[in-house]
């Protein structure tokens, strides 16, 4: 492709993916200021990007697993690079459709509310609002909500193709 072209092509793209601006109220450069709805991609110039984890995409839905769980993966629609992030809401009395593990990247749970459990290999560990539970790489891991569901914030850096999925976890 012509150098021009991919010039005016990357300018085109910054301007539609156009990020959230710092400061006061005003686009930079003259640019309209973006829509709300308006996915972000990242940008090495933007010092932050706020979303309403509302307003993810349900990834759980997309699967067919409504039934059991929402899981909204905001990375992309904020522009995160090295963060990776899951709101994980557990409906009542469910498990997770299935267990994961991964082999370099830690995560953090916090549980915004509900109650449950966690499995972390053969361990249970109940859950209450609150509760932070940190989990190394290598660990095998699934929810369980208890009787009110259970709303889990999940936090580790973003690792390409690190998770692996586990079938048949809890065993029964």
């Amino acid at each position: 492709m012509n150098p021009d072209r991919r010039g005016r092509r990357a300018r085109r793209a910054r301007a539609l993916y156009a990020p959230l601006y710092v400061g006061d109220d005003s686009p930079p450069r003259g640019r309209p200021a973006p829509s709300a709805d308006r996915r972000l991609a990242y940008d090495p110039g933007v010092r932050y990007a706020k979303k309403n984890l509302r307003e993810v995409q349900d990834s759980a839905a997309q699967h067919g697993l409504s039934a059991v769980q929402e899981a909204r993966f905001p990375r992309g629609d904020l522009g995160a690079e090295q963060t990776g992030m899951n709101y994980l809401i557990v409906k009542p009395g469910q498990r997770e459709a299935f267990a994961h593990r991964h082999r370099t990247a830690e995560e953090i749970y916090l549980v915004l509310g509900g109650t449950g459990r966690v499995k972390l290999d053969d361990d249970l560990v109940e859950l209450a609002p609150l509760d932070a539970v940190r989990v190394s790489p290598g660990v095998t891991r699934a929810f369980e909500a208890g009787p009110d569901g259970l709303q889990v914030l999940i936090f580790g850096p973003h690792v390409e193709s690190d998770a692996d999925m586990v079938q048949d976890f809890w065993g029964e």
